[in-house]
């Protein structure tokens, strides 16, 4: 018995954003009033790179991956790339698990990985879409930890059996 959810962050109108302020900056160093090819290649196009990275990071951000999995065992998590292995709790190191209602902008800044606002280092967050409710897990060592969801009433449910199956204390 599982429930597993893959999400990505769907910012696509990033690209317009980065595009309208790019292009006129490098018409600029393409025209006359700048250094022009030669002058490019004295810098080793470093100006053309600096103006094209925020499109590689954007890019990065769209293939990365937040993958859940909850068991009878435990819960796991993997944000690729930046968590390299998964994260495993089991069902003893968690408090409570429930799910709750949110606001992505004014309790943790806006979508992504993120932090509770005013300096609570120990509530994260992973917020990858636009829904308002979300997995609550609560750690007996004090942190906090959100996961938005796309299947939230799946979950709900998955959590409810598992409750009832497997009698876990966590699940409220």
């Amino acid at each position: 018995m599982e429930f597993e959810e893959k999400q990505a962050l769907k910012i696509w109108w990033l690209y317009l954003v980065m595009g309208a302020t790019t292009l006129p900056t490098i018409a600029i160093l393409f025209s006359k009033y700048g250094p022009g090819l030669e002058g490019m290649k004295e810098m080793y196009f470093a100006p053309v790179f600096a103006a094209l990275s925020p499109f590689l990071i954007v890019f990065l951000i769209q293939k990365s991956k937040l993958k859940l999995k909850l068991t009878e065992a435990g819960f796991s998590y993997r944000y690729f790339p930046f968590h390299i292995k998964t994260k495993v709790l089991d069902w003893a190191a968690i408090e409570k698990a429930y799910i709750r209602k949110y606001d992505a902008f004014s309790e943790y800044g806006g979508f992504g990985v993120g932090i509770r606002l005013w300096f609570k280092f120990s509530d994260r967050a992973y917020i990858l879409n636009d829904k308002n409710k979300g997995l609550q897990l609560e750690l007996k060592n004090g942190k906090k930890l959100l996961f938005s969801s796309n299947k939230i009433d799946e979950m709900e449910l998955f959590l409810i059996n598992l409750k009832i199956k497997y009698n876990i204390e966590a699940i409220r």
